[in-house]
């Protein structure tokens, strides 16, 4: 007996290609996003274990200067130019990206406690986690999301400026906490954003876009949470 079981009608072979398409796109997503991840934790702790690396960059305030464009120019042109790029060129440009970030990165080892960065990890993974799988398997339409957070991100930079002048705890636990907030919702948006790049022409350039898109939301909850949560070096 044959045990061929014939698909149900509703699923045309376009839409298996096009959720197969969607997986392994998403995958090659988390892959990217992983192995920056991964340079930007190398980068911090080559700073932290090198007397020499610290003197360079913390010794340097030109040189911390330079890192600090870099790093803006580089999401900058990314974010502008995804579409023109080759795959290795934006690959090439996330990880170097990456890379720098770790450097300046590694400042949170000299402020904050390391059971605190470890504590503060987690939290923001699983959070991070949660709102990523939300974003991905929900049927709600998220896109009215975007502009909402965006507006929230607007705030909590001016906020953000406004305790470099405004030293109170109490207001830089709201920053702390609307930064958290304004992430989170982001991670959503942007998980569910994935499966409509995955369908888009240039999709490998997409995938490193994307990579980055949930590093920068990965990253800055990890900030906020250290910032609300973590125990500073006395």
């Amino acid at each position: 007996m044959s045990n061929f079981q014939p698909q149900p009608a509703w699923i045309s072979a376009s839409t298996a290609e096009t959720e197969m398409r969607v997986r392994a796109f998403i995958r090659s997503v988390y892959a990217w996003m992983f192995g920056g991840l991964l340079l930007t934790a190398f980068a911090s702790l080559w700073v932290v274990s090198s007397k020499a690396m610290q003197d360079l960059i913390w010794g340097n305030r030109f040189m911390l200067i330079v890192l600090i464009v870099a790093e803006f120019g580089l999401v900058i042109a990314i974010s502008a130019g995804i579409k023109r790029f080759s795959p290795a060129a934006a690959a090439s440009m996330f990880l170097v990206y990456s890379l720098l970030n770790g450097l300046t990165l590694s400042a949170v080892f000299f402020v904050y406690t390391g059971a605190s960065i470890m504590q503060a990890f987690v939290v923001a993974g699983g959070m991070f986690g949660a709102m990523s799988v939300y974003g991905l398997v929900t049927k709600r339409d998220l896109t009215s999301w975007g502009s909402f957070f965006m507006m929230g991100l607007f705030g909590v930079f001016i906020l953000m400026i406004a305790g470099f002048f405004i030293q109170t705890t109490a207001l830089q636990m709201t920053i702390a906490t609307l930064g958290i907030f304004v992430f989170l919702g982001l991670t959503a948006y942007d998980n569910q954003k994935l499966k409509r790049f995955a369908t888009a022409p240039n999709s490998d350039n997409l995938a490193v876009f994307g990579a980055l898109m949930l590093y920068l939301d990965f990253i800055n909850l990890f900030l906020f949470v250290l910032r609300l949560l973590g125990d500073r070096r006395r």
